[in-house]
């Protein structure tokens, strides 16, 4: 199955637009397997390296904080207990062992292909012709604002490079840091969770092999 993407230059003027095969619906990934995708995803990006000190690494004397009788208090041991303040604290995160979930790569490709898929199919994915060198040759976040408006495109909004090295490039990058919910990132590694984490994608020319490959898993 095939379906022509917008193309626009960076005025906002639309251009004969890119042909794009994507997968039928008898080839796309199943719904659980999107979903375990996406929490492994979550679960890798944690550091696990939350610390708090329990009452035996907390740093106080081993004096009792007072008399066990006679004072009309309850009895108490150690000041280090969680009651007391600087105490240890009581069922608080400790550093975990690896706590990494394997995803098969054969899955990955064709999650992110039907997630992909399914942009194309609802015309959420624009080409954007490709005028790096001559448009960025310093951060100028009006221009990509009134790209977007020209494109009618409202909501969150990635924009895909292929991965390469310049001034132009880091250009390009500054004049989208300042635009909100508008994301850049190399095609190359795109996951499956920044694709559902945006509304609209606008692909730049270059990369559009790159997205072909993607789409077809």
């Amino acid at each position: 199955m095939t379906k022509k993407c917008k193309q626009y230059d960076f005025d906002g003027k639309e251009l004969d637009g890119v042909e794009i095969a994507f997968l039928d619906k008898d080839s796309r990934a199943h719904m659980q397997s999107i979903n375990d995708y996406i929490k492994a995803l979550r679960k890798n990006a944690r550091q696990w390296s939350a610390n708090t000190k329990d009452r035996s690494q907390s740093n106080h004397s081993g004096a009792k904080p007072h008399a066990q009788k006679g004072t009309g208090k309850a009895r108490q041991g150690f000041l280090g207990a969680p009651q007391y303040k600087g105490g240890g604290r009581v069922h608080t995160p400790h550093p975990k062992f690896d706590q990494h979930v394997r995803i098969n790569r054969k899955e990955k490709r064709q999650v992110i292909a039907t997630l992909l898929t399914e942009k194309v199919e609802n015309d959420r994915v624009y080409i954007l012709k490709d005028q790096v060198e001559k448009e960025c040759k310093a951060p100028k976040t009006s221009r990509f604002a009134k790209f977007l408006e020209a494109i009618e495109v409202s909501g969150s909004c990635l924009f895909l490079v292929n991965k390469r090295d310049g001034e132009e490039i880091k250009n390009f990058q500054k004049s989208l840091r300042n635009l909100p919910k508008v994301s850049f990132q190399y095609i190359e590694n795109l996951n499956g969770y920044t694709v559902i984490a945006h509304q609209h994608i606008v692909v730049i020319e270059s990369a559009t092999d790159n997205l072909k490959e993607l789409v077809r898993g």
